[in-house]
């Protein structure tokens, strides 16, 4: 009885296999709901007894009664351990991934494919029965899972998943703004970066949605001293896919640079003049509340109607932060788009040294697997020097590759600017130069771009 509402397919429309709520929403914008703790309890209990109970698996010329509550499994010698464990998965599973399919760990999944490996292969009854225990504990069994063991990141999208007449926008505003709790805050930076970066994980249950390229506003606590008003919102690019870096879309990530104001007179940082929002979230612990508002802005977008649309990001600095949204969407989880994108994802980061570069561990092995569909190139200003032997900024390295930027736009390849304002001018400036030295009219070729919503610029 424990299990029936589980097995009864739900009277109305549901907005996925993971939510089991009317579909009050569009596809993709309803949050999972979390497990009432009765429901844990019942995993962890069949998950105690299965552990207990390798008799049940053992080879055996008599049938042995496997049972949990009104649960009742015959295992016997060959096939029928295959019929076992189907069953049991199809029981114990309906409770395990309610209750923990949610916590999003890799691990527990490639577990999951090892159990069933074992059973179907290996008659070892103490592995057999210890791994068919990781299984009901992860939940797995209840989960969508690919070959390699991985769940699908598939809940959600749109219908179809490139459409986006969907998009929320603005579902929070400064007058009713959403209560986030951060999960983490960590120092993502060498020692001799310039500056402090943070990546800073926040919690929204679910109840926040979000898309790739957009933004969230943050409203730093306390009030303006000039006049005693509540501080401004601040918008940040934010730094993950719509699943969040766990991947069970209960998260969001935030890519944000503690600023300070060296006083030259002090000739120490003057703490009067640092920045209230990004000191805020770079000195936040783990439980700490943030007052959200977005989400904002559809500007920067992907298109991903057309899989072979080729992908060219330009970023300075904490700029980086919807383009790691991009790359995990693409080449890291297992999404729509990822499992039909034929195109190229071209990424041009320009920072002050190695030990400022964001994110690059995850960017090398999204490179070492997808080499034919992940591009990247650094632009290293205190470590690198350009054709002309000056420093090397972003505008040089995108340079470099001219001929090939230039040869992707006209074959409708996307290009985005993330970053500081300042960026702009250097980057228009020598974009002239290339499309002049080719005898385009670079006013006419740029709004072309720009008329194809090919141009995506978001910089402050």
């Amino acid at each position: 009885d424990a299990f029936a509402p589980f097995s009864t397919p739900p009277s109305s429309p549901s907005c996925c296999r993971r939510c089991r709520s009317p579909r009050s929403r569009p596809v993709g914008l309803t949050p999972t709901p979390r497990p009432p703790p009765t429901m844990v309890k019942l995993a962890l209990a069949l998950t105690a007894v299965l552990a207990g109970s390798a008799s049940a698996f053992a080879p055996q010329n008599a049938p042995v009664a496997f049972r949990t509550g009104d649960v009742s499994l015959d295992a016997e010698a060959g096939a029928k351990r295959k019929a076992a464990l189907k069953t049991l998965k199809k029981a114990a599973g309906a409770v395990g991934a309610v209750a923990l399919a949610t916590a999003g760990v890799p691990p527990a999944f490639a577990a999951a494919k090892d159990a069933v490996e074992v059973v179907e292969t290996v008659d070892n009854t103490k592995k057999m029965v210890g791994l068919g225990a990781g299984v009901v504990a992860a939940g797995a069994a209840a989960l969508t899972l690919t070959k390699g063991g991985a769940a699908k990141q598939d809940f959600l999208e749109a219908e179809p998943y490139w459409d986006q007449s969907t998009v929320p926008v603005n579902v929070y505003k400064n007058k009713a703004p959403f209560t986030g709790k951060v999960v983490s805050t960590k120092r993502i930076v060498g020692p001799k970066a310039t500056g402090e970066t943070c990546h800073i994980v926040i919690d929204h249950k679910g109840d926040f949605p979000y898309w790739e390229g957009q933004s969230w506003g943050v409203i730093p606590p306390g009030n303006r001293e000039k006049d005693g008003k509540p501080h401004a919102v601040r918008l940040y690019s934010i730094a993950s896919s719509r699943y969040g870096d766990d991947m069970t879309g209960n998260t969001g990530s935030l890519c944000v640079r503690r600023a300070t104001y060296w006083c030259p007179e002090l000739k120490a940082d003057d703490p009067a003049k640092k920045g209230i929002c990004s000191n805020f979230l770079c000195d936040t612990k783990p439980g700490d509340e943030v007052q959200m508002t977005g989400p904002a802005g559809k500007v920067m977008l992907m298109p991903e109607e057309d899989p072979t649309t080729d992908y060219i990001m330009v970023a300075t600095g904490t700029g980086i932060a919807p383009y790691r949204g991009f790359i995990r969407r693409l080449f890291v989880e297992n999404t729509p788009a990822a499992e039909v994108y034929k195109g190229q994802a071209w990424l041009f980061l320009g920072v002050a040294n190695s030990d400022a570069l964001l994110y690059d561990d995850e960017f090398q092995e999204a490179k070492e697997k997808f080499p034919d569909n992940f591009r990247i190139d650094y632009a290293l200003s205190r470590e690198q020097t350009n054709s002309k032997g000056g420093k090397m900024y972003i505008q040089d390295k995108v340079e470099e590759y001219a001929d090939e930027v230039f040869g992707k736009l006209e074959a409708g390849a996307h290009i985005y600017f993330c970053g500081l304002k300042g960026m702009m001018p250097g980057i228009q400036d020598m974009l002239k130069g290339v499309a002049e030295k080719k005898g385009l009219d670079y006013d006419a070729w740029l709004k072309g771009l720009k008329k194809a919503k090919q141009w995506h610029v978001e910089v402050y």
